[in-house]
């Protein structure tokens, strides 16, 4: 296993151990003055392996466990599928696809066109690193007050009206927080997103403390809450689809049919068809064409 000079491994252990609590291992009647979390004796019996060897893969002097162990550890830290998945990453990390971690990503003119056909509906596409490269006016007009909209990660921690944006902002920004650790497993010598760890470690101490819990997810299909400055709270269901090749994501917002959200987007809609229409007339009248017309 080559982590460079960082246990990733033993890291992803300590801290999965030390969120999970006795009562969710089985321990019915763990001491109340006990430290939170698994004690590394406790994970190794119920993994089955000896103490000795589970503090050797947490100190990272142990470097091949066995599929079976691992399987063992991730059921005993109650690990979901995306936590799995990394912990096997971690440990066997094998031969990774090459990325060209200096390359600026790009939207094909297909996924722009895509994108400006959801006149209806909010959707955008999201980078592999969490970037937001590209949004349609339904998208601006949903964050409308917002800033810090380049990347989802600086929007929810470095963004001041973040908190009054996500009604849930604490779970919104654990999610984000475990995409972003799937994101550098997937290119951990991406200096870019060591670059976006290192300035939100700085500037949030939220990141910090939620990063440390080593909370592992891939973007998928989730609803979530939103509190819009004149729309009032909605539920929208974020829609995800894969763009091959890329690692990028295309991501569209839909409400439930029938609900007070899926009416407010229809209004919003509306307003935003309205001011396409008011600019195109503003720019047609000051145009250079029209001037010549007009003198």
């Amino acid at each position: 296993m080559d982590n460079g000079t960082r246990n990733l491994l033993g890291e992803f252990l300590r801290a999965r151990r030390e969120a999970t609590s006795p009562a969710q291992a089985g321990f019915l009647h763990a001491p109340s003055s006990r430290t939170p979390g698994l004690r590394r004796e406790e994970v190794a019996m119920l993994a089955g392996v000896s103490a000795s060897y589970y503090i050797r893969l947490e100190q990272g002097r142990e470097r091949n466990p066995s599929p079976q162990v691992l399987g063992a550890l991730a059921r005993v830290l109650r690990l979901e599928p995306d936590a799995t998945g990394y912990l096997y990453s971690l440990a066997h990390p094998g031969v990774r696809p090459r990325v060209d971690v200096g390359a600026v990503e790009q939207v094909s003119p297909s996924l722009l066109r895509l994108i400006r056909l959801c006149s209806d509906a909010p959707a955008m596409v999201i980078g592999r690193r969490l970037d937001i490269l590209a949004v349609n006016p339904m998208i601006k007009a949903l964050y409308e007050g917002m800033t810090n909209i380049d990347n989802c990660l600086r929007m929810i921690y470095l963004d001041p009206r973040a908190a009054d944006f996500y009604p849930d902002w604490e779970k919104a920004a654990r999610a984000k927080t475990a995409q972003l650790r799937s994101a550098v497993a997937a290119t951990p010598d991406d200096p870019y997103l060591h670059g976006l760890v290192e300035e939100l470690t700085t500037h949030s101490e939220e990141f910090r403390h939620i990063w440390a819990r080593h909370e592992v997810q891939t973007r998928g299909n989730e609803a979530k809450g939103m509190r819009h400055p004149t729309l009032g709270d909605l539920t929208l269901s974020w829609e995800v689809l894969s763009v091959s090749g890329t690692g990028q994501k295309f991501v569209a917002l839909v409400a439930e049919p029938g609900s007070d959200s899926e009416r407010a987007l229809k209004d919003l809609a509306g307003t935003v068809a309205r001011q396409t229409v008011h600019r195109t007339a503003t720019e047609t009248v000051r145009s250079p064409a029209r001037q010549k017309i007009r003198s």
